[in-house]
């Protein structure tokens, strides 16, 4: 990994959310591995029977426009950057000419096995933890959800009860008019 510095957040930063699924871009994960997209690409159609639908897809030309846009309207610089990245890696022949692939988690664990470089392993490793954080960060996140779920129904029920305890209250204050005698006539 020359010049190419692998962090946690870069990883992160390359996880986009494509058909409901985690997923990462085939030029992203080319670039990773310190090889060319085509290279990438080659390697997986000659292993094509190790990438069902659920490890790999290809965007259709609409998602692919869709994901572009996100990337010109986002306020984050690396995403723009990926979209010039991805768009000018082949220049000389005039940028993308398909959709790219896209990898979910079990994906990217079988490129590792078509990617054998000691530099594929590294950054299969670095990229395998950032998705068990981030399905870590979802199982909290949804036990604070049922937490907060669960406070709510309980300080309902403190609030029906304290009502209760003012209607009484009220009842107990104000003055019976209603049983006393009338004054007069």
């Amino acid at each position: 990994m020359s010049d190419l510095v692998l962090t946690d957040e870069r990883i992160f930063k390359s996880i986009l959310l494509v058909r409901n699924q985690k997923v990462m871009m085939d030029s992203d994960l080319a670039e990773l591995y310190g090889v060319s997209t085509g290279r990438l690409n080659e390697q997986v159609k000659r292993n094509i029977e190790r990438f069902p639908e659920d490890f790999m897809f290809q965007l259709t030309d609409e998602e692919w426009q869709n994901l572009k846009s996100q990337f010109v309207t986002s306020s984050d610089d690396n995403l723009k950057s990926q979209i010039a990245i991805s768009s000018s890696e082949n220049a000389r022949w005039g940028g993308r000419r398909k959709p790219p692939y896209m990898f979910t988690e079990q994906g990217v664990a079988m490129l590792s096995s078509v990617l054998r470089s000691e530099q594929a392993i590294n950054v299969n490793i670095a990229i395998m933890r950032v998705f068990v954080r981030i399905r870590q960060f979802a199982a909290n996140y949804q036990e604070l959800l049922d937490k907060i779920d669960e406070l709510q129904k309980t300080d309902a029920e403190q609030n029906e009860h304290i009502a209760n305890i003012y209607r009484i209250i009220e009842e107990l204050v104000k003055p019976n008019i209603e049983n006393k005698n009338p004054i007069g006539f």
